[in-house]
């Protein structure tokens, strides 16, 4: 299962499916062929490793997987009935297939009489599907909801000026959290205002070779001329009001996982609407008072419906701190 998960790297990181490996044994133990999933509309994993053996090379093997195999037909066939075709007599899998269509591989496998075993390694096995596991049980993206701020607070002062609350190296830290998410969504005010590339970027102003997909919420029209229209991607325009529906559309493209980057009325409504996975907030030793605050009105009238955090990490970037926390599930 290790080398699965190795080869399963391979793979790209990016897009609508998993990085999945696939070993085939003989009964002796030895290794007959392996095989990884390159992108959507290539051959599963274990399709790809069966490929490489001769018919009836199969017979009476083992095919270890990082992925329950799929049992359903896509852009391509069901993986458990090209096992069950391939005479494979046991599969090994780590993590269990979330999807409402594709699940089902080990119950089909079963009953054509294939031995299975699942949950092995599981923890190496989630850890190689990354943000995809999470989106496709959620079926969105996973949500990072980002700000920063004064101690007080205050994301600006009160002539609207905010560059640089953070030093760089709080500064550093964010691009490589850009750079490492699929897309990274901003208000139509934050467009307006500031004017973003929302780009990737390295202290001396190149650019990450991954670049996040700029994702615009809001009704308003962004200028034909905004950086975000020259960037690595076309951005997407979330014009619709309806978080939960644009975040579904956006997991249907591909997008795994998103990152908020502002401003506070964008921060506030994914706060208020339940769809923050994980709060960064990145502070400075400062303060700024005034009305500018990092976010707004989140429908608390009451102390008693605080949302509370679990603090999952702090951590000191220059003179900064930055504390990365999850929203308690209320009972």
């Amino acid at each position: 299962m290790l080398r699965a998960v190795e080869i399963a790297a391979n793979g790209p990181a990016r897009g609508v499916n998993p990085q999945v490996g696939c070993v085939i044994l003989a009964a002796d133990g030895s290794i007959l062929a392996e095989g990884w999933h390159r992108g959507a509309g290539t051959p599963h994993a274990e399709v790809d490793a069966l490929s490489k053996l001769a018919a009836g090379e199969a017979n009476g093997a083992t095919a270890v997987v990082t992925l329950e195999p799929c049992n359903h037909t896509g852009l391509t066939g069901p993986c458990s009935e090209a096992l069950i075709a391939a005479g494979v007599s046991r599969v090994v899998y780590g993590v269990s297939d979330p999807g409402d269509h594709s699940s089902g591989g080990a119950a089909r496998l079963r009953e054509a009489g294939v031995d299975v075993a699942g949950g092995v390694l599981l923890a190496e096995t989630t850890a190689r599907l990354g943000d995809w596991l999470p989106a496709a049980r959620l079926k969105r993206p996973v949500v990072t909801v980002k700000w920063a701020s004064s101690l007080d607070g205050r994301a600006a002062a009160a002539d609207g000026t905010s560059q640089w609350i953070t030093g760089p190296e709080a500064r550093a830290d964010v691009h490589a959290r850009r750079a490492a998410s699929d897309a990274i969504g901003v208000g139509t005010g934050t467009v307006l205002a500031d004017d973003p590339s929302l780009s990737a970027r390295f202290a001396d102003g190149g650019l990450y070779e991954t670049q996040p997909i700029p994702v615009v919420f809001g009704a308003r029209e962004t200028p034909t001329d905004a950086a975000i229209r020259r960037g690595t991607h076309e951005p997407i325009f979330a014009t619709g009001g309806d978080l939960a529906a644009e975040l579904r559309a956006l997991h249907a493209r591909g997008i795994r996982s998103l990152f908020i980057e502002g401003g506070p009325t964008l921060a506030s409504a994914f706060i208020a609407a339940g769809l923050a996975d994980e709060v960064l907030v990145y502070l400075a030793p400062a303060i700024l008072g005034g009305p500018r605050t990092a976010i707004g009105d989140v429908g608390i009238t009451t102390i008693d419906d605080a949302l509370r955090l679990s603090i999952e990490s702090v951590e000191t970037l220059g003179d900064d701190l930055l504390v990365v926390a999850t929203l308690k599930k209320k009972p």
